[in-house]
């Protein structure tokens, strides 16, 4: 690996981002606040996925303070389809922490931001560069991607101790007068250019002079990646009940997988028509008939749940709120209770939109 070989990389970056830097709802007022919101929501998320739950979380939620005081189901509701939904919490938490140690403001050093709830290295980094111009990296996954093939890199991208290297050595090039963008840069670069998936597009690099990948035609070896260990797998049968208009649903417990999110009745393994309106029944619903849906798949980070679907449609029930499940009409549902994108392939049952698809529509219209 040769480290030296970001030494000359500022100057052609920087231009080039000058030129060609996307033009993105954050960027056009890049706050503490503003470039927190929208770095955590970019975590595992696309960025015209954000777009819509960005603008729309800074309309309800426009300051730490509001952030802070917002009710939970509100807040969960507000990141519906985001998932990760212990970052969102995490934010809550560290707005209190705002509140109370610095009267509302985001601190501005990269030390002090590292104290707050849910915001590890990159984040600290992009928060005190982007907005308060402090002179430290912001090294997150295309950042990461990027160097490994300028330098050659073949050590573990995972691997704490070339995470801190890169660190190092980003900081000793960062130039004082503006770190964020040079960190904007580089992250840019690995977005649009020097792609995570399929080859990177280096006849558009501004920095492919400087690249050991580019210059021995090695780019796919780059980065080195331990492999993932297997998720495990889950079995459910997911049933969409329903006495006509009204569904129900129920709130998960307070910890665990989904924590606090409301779901579709489900139970573990793949049961057979039979079987699950005998579950039905043991819930205290009468059926009068069952639909098998089509199957579905979600995947969490350790975790995948391969799913069966039943529509059954019940007698009407008044007795609301019995062993904690709510009957709910479509308009209700879509307003107040935040459903994880786990059950999307189900939710259209009971004629509602989740998060990304209901903000797309919006955006369209």
């Amino acid at each position: 690996m040769d480290i030296t070989r970001l030494d000359g990389i500022a100057p052609s970056l920087l231009l080039w981002f000058s030129e060609t830097a996307r033009e993105l709802p954050w960027r056009s007022d890049p706050t503490a606040y503003h470039v927190w919101v929208s770095e955590i929501m970019l975590q595992q998320t696309r960025v015209e996925a954000v777009k819509p739950y960005y603008a729309r979380f800074l309309q309800a939620l426009p300051d730490v303070r509001a952030l802070a005081e917002c009710p939970t189901e509100q807040l969960l509701k507000l990141w519906e389809g985001l998932g990760y939904y212990n970052r969102v919490r995490n934010m809550q938490r560290a707005a209190a922490e705002v509140m109370e140690r610095y009267g509302g403001e985001l601190p501005s050093e990269f030390e002090e931001l590292l104290t707050l709830p849910g915001i590890g290295r990159y984040t600290a980094g992009a928060i005190a560069s982007i907005a308060c111009s402090r002179a430290v990296p912001a090294v997150d996954g295309n950042v990461l991607r990027v160097v490994s093939r300028i330098c050659g890199n073949r050590e573990d991208i995972m691997k704490q101790s070339v995470r801190v290297l890169f660190e190092k050595e980003l900081a000793r090039i960062l130039p004082v007068n503006a770190p964020g963008t040079f960190n904007q840069a580089l992250m840019e670069l690995g977005a649009t250019v020097c792609v995570p998936n399929g080859a990177p597009l280096c006849g558009e690099c501004p920095v492919r002079t400087f690249c050991y990948a580019y210059e021995t035609g090695k780019q796919q070896e780059f980065p080195v990646r331990a492999a993932k260990k297997k998720r495990r797998v889950e079995e459910r049968t997911v049933l969409v009940i329903r006495d006509g208009e009204r569904a129900a649903i129920r709130r998960r417990p307070e910890k665990g997988l989904l924590a606090g999110l409301y779901e579709l009745p489900n139970y573990p393994g793949l049961l057979s028509p039979d079987e699950a309106l005998a579950l039905v029944r043991s819930e205290g619903w009468n059926p009068i008939r069952i639909k098998k849906l089509e199957k579905a798949h979600h995947i969490f980070s350790h975790v995948e749940w391969r799913m069966e679907g039943y529509l059954v449609l019940v007698e009407e029930f008044d007795q609301e709120g019995k062993d904690g499940w709510i009957l709910a009409e479509p308009e209700r549902t879509e307003r107040e209770f935040p459903v994880p994108a786990a059950f999307s392939a189900y939710t259209k049952y009971l004629n509602i939109r989740l998060g990304q698809n209901k903000y797309r529509e919006e955006l369209e219209t």
